[in-house]
């Protein structure tokens, strides 16, 4: 992202952020707590989780199908790319141009709720949708600041994971997932070689760039705001936990140079096609058989800590992720606009688009299905339980989301040019990201 593009998204955050914007949002009508003014469609804003926007239009049209078919309700759908989700989001809730129904990343629903665009789901709104007492707890724990009704409900659940290549392990004599980061490296080292790299990252994708930021950090003791919400990015283990992560590129070389360029998926591509050997990915399985992969040719193990095993503390191995949906507050089909809520999140369809992901359903009796009982699921519930930690819960989030997550990305750029990349120029990167919040 330019300068000028980051310059905007700061101008549009602190816009929409500061200011409560009760008749602000997506749909057709204007009425300030939405209306039924168009009852019989609906658009849809969904986030890219497949191998691609098609992949996820060919997951998604059949649902939207036999929504329209219960309900009577067309739903037009657009699948919009994580690189420019937030952006879209934050631009709808100044312009009230957008969706009557979207998708979220979970990380962002305190800084969203804060617009004053989203509809709170209150008990009364919880009940048209089948009751809150449906969800997960974890899950229901990203859905809003605390103290206030949410304003998205859960939609899928995910977290991190380190899948592995088993044939090029194999050939490299490792016989097992690294547990450790300086494990990881040493395999690493063996596997880059022959047109290999040991590790695939997405070095130009914020969110990407964010989560790692932040997993490292606490693993170094750091922390990204303090107990008042203020940024710290400058405290003690913060630029540690980013320069490891950076240092995949820079010093160990594990990844290649290539990586800081990837923003769509394209590490995905390239673990799957065998060209790395690991990825740290949240609930890839569905993506990477989507290109050719089988699932016995990869394994799959907990993102590794910096000693001992996962849990929490220094040793959290992921933050608490997933997919949160939220309706805009003027909406011109609010009640259609629940039934869609109601419908995504029902038990069939939570089992369904789940098992198409490869994610663990945020309703309580669907992740129950033997189905969410596979290895690598297993993996991601377990991480989920025990040893992933939300991301930071401020009003500020997503601006913290797009100044870490390019920061580290004009890092990776740097240690892909050459450029040294040290504890000072690192820490000196962090500051300068601190000032733009």
């Amino acid at each position: 992202m330019s300068v000028r593009a980051r310059t905007a998204f700061g101008a549009v955050l602190g816009a929409t952020v500061l200011a409560v914007l009760p008749g602000c949002g997506g749909g057709t009508s204007t009425a300030p707590n939405g209306g039924n003014s168009h009852p019989k469609t609906l658009t849809y804003w969904a986030s890219n989780q497949g191998a691609s926007l098609e992949d996820d239009k060919a997951k998604l049209t059949p649902e939207l199908q036999a929504f329209e078919k219960q309900t009577g309700i067309k739903v037009k759908l657009e699948v919009v790319p994580w690189s420019d989700l937030l952006n879209r989001i934050l631009a709808a809730t100044t312009s009230g141009q957008g969706p009557d129904v979207m998708n979220i990343g979970n990380t962002w629903s305190a800084s969203l709720q804060a617009t004053g665009a989203l509809l709170p789901f209150t008990d009364a709104n919880f009940a048209k949708i089948g009751g809150k007492d449906r969800f997960q707890a974890s899950a229901l724990g990203s859905t809003g600041a605390a103290g206030k009704p949410p304003t998205a409900v859960p939609l899928y659940s995910l977290s991190y994971a380190l899948y592995y290549n088993k044939k090029l392990f194999g050939q490299a004599g490792i016989s097992k997932p690294p547990a450790t980061w300086n494990e990881l490296v040493q395999d690493g080292k063996k596997l880059t070689t022959g047109g290999h790299t040991g590790l695939a990252i997405e070095g130009a994708s914020i969110p990407e760039n964010t989560h790692h930021a932040f997993v490292f950090a606490k693993q170094h003791g750091g922390d990204f705001f303090d107990a008042q919400g203020n940024p710290t990015f400058t405290a003690p283990g913060v630029a540690e936990g980013v320069k490891q992560y950076v240092d995949f590129v820079a010093g160990d070389k594990i990844a290649s140079p290539s990586d800081a360029e990837y923003a769509q998926n394209e590490s995905v591509r390239d673990f799957a096609s065998g060209k790395a050997a690991m990825i740290l990915w949240q609930a890839g399985g569905k993506n990477f058989q989507s290109h050719g992969m089988k699932p016995d040719d990869y394994g799959v193990a907990p993102v590794p800590v910096q000693s001992g095993a996962p849990g929490q503390g220094q040793n959290v191995n992921s933050m608490v992720a997933g997919i949160n949906m939220a309706v805009f507050k003027n909406t011109g089909n609010l009640d259609g606009a629940l039934k869609f809520v109601q419908f995504m999140t029902s038990d069939a369809e939570q089992k369904k688009l789940n098992s198409e992901y490869g994610s663990i359903p945020a309703v309580k009796t669907a992740a129950q299905d033997p189905a969410f009982a596979t290895p690598e699921q297993n993996i991601l519930r377990t991480t989920i339980a025990t040893s992933a930690t939300p991301m930071p819960q401020v009003p500020k989030e997503s601006q913290f989301e797009q100044v870490i997550g390019s920061a580290l990305k004009d890092l990776l750029a740097d240690a892909a040019a050459g450029r040294p990349v040290t504890l000072e120029s690192v820490r000196s990167r962090l500051a300068k990201a601190q000032q733009q919040m």
